[in-house]
């Protein structure tokens, strides 16, 4: 099922935030009303894991600023997501929250769970303040993502929500010129 443009299905979970006294629940009811990245990941101390969240711990301040909630999760109990912020010098930069699907049950919402695993697939997901998936990038467990262009394509989803009759072209940056999608410009670009 194609997930672009629907509304993401109800969750609860246990998770980890770091400077939090205590472990938090999260649920989709708190997505509303804000910008958010679902940021799936196979496992907890793993290899090209650490990687990425470091990478897009390096990016917070800015997503952030941005108004962007960004919620990292995998399958691992939120007892391993706080073990490995405590035990790792790369995962402790971490502030964004880390998501237990120890019971699946986000994972096959958002259809990346490799069931014979119990394991995630590599899945980025950008979600509207509606509640809506706007992109979606799913890559396989050997392929690292990049938080810049994570980032840009926030930026041109953002950019499109707050002018939806303009759409941003391949390597659209923030401040480029956007398309005005009309009869006057098919054949000619």
């Amino acid at each position: 099922m194609l997930l672009i443009d629907t509304k993401i299905l109800p969750f609860t979970a246990t998770a980890f935030k770091p400077g939090e006294k205590d472990f938090v629940t999260v649920n989709d009811e708190e997505l509303n009303g804000k910008w958010n990245i679902l940021f799936f990941y196979p496992a907890d101390f793993t290899y090209v894991c650490p990687t990425e969240l470091g990478d897009l711990a390096d990016y917070y301040d800015e997503f952030q600023s941005l108004g962007v909630d960004i919620y990292a999760i995998s399958t691992d109990s939120h007892f391993c997501h706080k073990a490995w912020h405590d035990s790792s010098d790369v995962i402790s930069k971490i502030r964004f929250t880390m998501i237990s699907d120890n019971t699946f049950q986000i994972s096959k919402n958002f259809g990346i769970l490799r069931e014979k695993e119990g394991r995630s697939e590599r899945g980025s997901f950008i979600v509207d303040p509606n509640g809506i998936i706007k992109v979606l990038e799913i890559s396989c467990e050997g392929v690292g993502r990049d938080a810049g262009h994570l980032m840009r394509k926030l930026k041109a989803a953002q950019y499109h929500h707050e002018h939806p009759d303009e759409v941003c072209p391949a390597k659209w940056e923030e401040g480029e010129a956007t398309l005005a999608p009309s009869l006057d410009l098919v054949g000619k670009i």
